[in-house]
């Protein structure tokens, strides 16, 4: 579904800036990701993502610039001014509008944040995030090079789109404009997440070129890392385990090979059924609603076992595909997403909590393994390595948590402080960026009270 997201945005900036067919940006897009990701491997994927990045930043940076110039918005003061924009510039939803409110702020941070898995964000870690945290040198960088990912992603490379998007509003006020701006597209992707690469026609040539270089870079970065996860997945943790164990090395490469392939079909054809990013965004929440807390419980519970996740991912899923096709199919009336999401974490938190509860716990010898080399934190793992192993842990439990909470309010500043310093909001961008600051060094100097090497704490 990540990865049928992102071919989705391939699909419509091909179909604007190539005139392609979905079908013509779908076999070129997979199969040059898919080439250059079955043969390089971890080592390749990580390296051409540093490049990808910093291309795609300068793209989305060049077309941000061009969309300000376009004379119908009249640079920035210009946009700011537009009244096509007003209502659209809060940084803070409209208190007023209660249904806003629940859905982009009180769910996100009393619910969505412990109890959804969506991928970078993973709670508790995970995913394609910890694929480059085992990758780093050492725990000190896999950690601050976690943290600054999450700056990067979310405090400086949104304001470019968002830009873009603003901008977007003035020169295609609605969908009917984009459709006679461009009547080659099929009916099907003519969508509000159009607006972005129908701006980029106006680029100048030279820059047009990189702009497209760097939405190609975006899209590769993204594919291939999770045509690596995912392989690695399918390979090493199902068919090396359980259906061909004993192989040589070079069989086990060429089955990677095979499953990325395999990926890259299946994500074509997921691709061709979208029909906007919204739509994708929602289901990925629905299918990772209610296994959020899994990720987080079991640093803290051990008795957590593979069935209690396995259960999750199965009920969450099978609920995400009854609301997307089967409720409104069965005559009752269709929910609001917010409904639906805090509807699925229920249900899948208490599924997989009773099976958890009716499940045989993990042998005695895999947990302490695991709490040797992952030092999970938390009273939950006193019955597994005694009181005196989880006492020693838990001296580095506040520290950890605070470090935790300074870690959000220094992204979220950087975040707020580039949107406010684009406003024009001078003040209050400097009182951000003086948070974030505060926020970083904080960090700093609670961090050595963190970490716990294993010669330190022993496990009875």
């Amino acid at each position: 579904m990540i990865m049928a997201t992102v071919t989705l945005a391939a699909i419509k900036i091909g179909g604007v800036l190539l005139g392609f067919s979905k079908l013509q940006s779908v076999l070129v897009a997979s199969v040059i990701t898919a080439a250059y990701s079955a043969t390089s491997g971890l080592w390749g994927v990580i390296v051409t993502d540093l490049l990808l990045f910093v291309i795609a930043m300068i793209g989305s940076i060049a077309a941000a610039y061009f969309s300000l110039a376009h004379p119908a918005v009249g640079g920035l003061h210009g946009l700011l001014a537009n009244p096509a924009v007003h209502g659209k510039l809060h940084l803070l939803p409209d208190f007023s509008d209660h249904t806003a409110v629940i859905a982009v702020l009180i769910v996100p941070l009393a619910v969505q944040w412990w109890s959804t898995w969506y991928p970078g964000a993973e709670p508790g870690g995970g995913g394609y995030v910890a694929q480059r945290m085992l990758a780093a040198r050492n725990e000190k960088e896999s950690i601050l090079s976690t943290l600054w990912f999450n700056i990067a992603h979310y405090g400086l490379r949104p304001w470019p789109w968002i830009i873009v998007a603003l901008c977007s509003l003035i020169v295609y006020p609605d969908l009917a404009a984009i459709a006679r701006a461009f009547p080659h597209l099929s009916p099907s992707i003519i969508r509000n997440d159009l607006a972005y690469p129908a701006m980029l026609v106006f680029m100048p040539p030279g820059i047009l070129g990189l702009i497209v270089a760097s939405l190609a870079a975006a899209y590769m970065s993204t594919i291939s890392t999770h045509l690596n996860w995912g392989a690695s997945y399918l390979v090493d943790d199902f068919y090396r385990r359980f259906l061909a164990p004993d192989r040589a090395e070079r069989h086990y490469v060429n089955a990677g090979r095979v499953a990325t392939i395999l990926l890259t079909v299946a994500t074509a054809t997921v691709a061709l059924w979208l029909q906007n990013a919204m739509q994708a965004f929602q289901i990925l929440l629905q299918i990772g609603a209610g296994t959020g807390l899994i990720f987080l419980l079991r640093w803290f519970w051990w008795r957590i076992n593979a069935w209690s996740e396995i259960s999750a991912m199965i009920i969450s899923f099978l609920i995400a595909i009854y609301f997307q096709f089967g409720h409104t199919a069965l005559g009752f009336a269709p929910l609001s997403a917010t409904a639906m999401l805090v509807s699925g974490v229920a249900i899948t938190t208490v599924g997989w909590i009773g099976v958890t509860l009716l499940t045989a716990p993990t042998e005695r010898t895999t947990l302490l393994n695991f709490y040797e080399r992952i030092r999970p934190w938390g009273r939950g793992w006193r019955r597994v390595v005694g009181a005196d192993a989880v006492t020693a842990q838990e001296a580095g439990i506040p520290s950890a948590m605070l470090c935790w909470v300074l870690g959000l309010v220094m992204i979220y500043a950087a975040l707020f402080a580039v949107g406010y310093l684009i406003y024009g909001s001078y003040i209050v961008s400097a009182l951000c960026f003086a948070l974030m600051l505060a926020s970083g060094i904080g960090i700093m100097r609670l961090f050595p009270r963190v970490h716990f090497s294993s010669d330190q704490v022993g496990v009875s």
